[in-house]
């Protein structure tokens, strides 16, 4: 597990600090949580939500309006809905660690890849419909067993919702770094 990065100068600073290693989780582990304690967050997802009526969440800017159920290009309206969510070991070693990458796979996708790996899921519509609370209490409980981080695979169209459950989350002391 790669728990540090070196930065470069054009990323850190001086050329007396260039050799610095910093350890990325200590950098950003506090982030989302400080902003999460300054309302930030619940104001980020309220101005994501608004987006829904007139949808441009995405590229296809499909200018639909999810509130009322209405979907554009990914299929999806105003719920939340995912595929699954576990330890994940598939991804890249520094996001998997010794225990895993807390990985959730949203359903549907604004990429409409024909050679998708995860077809069955971002295309088909594989998945179930979740509140925002119960992905709050999902990145918890992935937090409990003790994944690295919360790993959003497909998560663009489903913005809002996430948002919320982050501000959530990270008042119920969610502090593990969110990819």
């Amino acid at each position: 597990m790669h728990d540090s990065i070196m930065f470069s100068r054009q990323q850190y600073g001086t050329a007396k600090d260039m050799n610095t290693t910093i350890n990325t989780y200590e950098l950003m582990k506090e982030r989302y949580p400080d902003l999460q304690a300054e309302g930030i967050v619940r104001d980020r997802a309220d101005a994501a939500y608004e987006i829904l009526s007139d949808c441009t969440l995405c590229p296809h800017q499909c200018h639909v309006d999810r509130t009322a159920g209405e979907t554009g290009f990914c299929r999806t309206g105003n719920e939340l809905i995912i595929s699954s969510y576990s330890p994940h070991f598939g991804e890249e070693p520094p996001l998997v660690g010794r225990r895993g990458s807390g990985t959730i796979f949203f359903t549907n996708c604004n990429l409409g890849c024909i050679f998708c790996q995860n077809y069955e899921i971002s295309q088909c519509g594989r998945g179930f419909q979740v509140r925002t609370e119960d992905l709050a209490e999902i990145m918890l409980r992935l937090q409990e067993r003790g994944c690295h981080n919360i790993n959003l695979v497909s998560p663009t169209h489903q913005v809002p919702g996430i948002l919320k459950a982050v501000d959530i989350a990270a008042g119920r002391g969610l502090t593990i770094p969110i990819v």
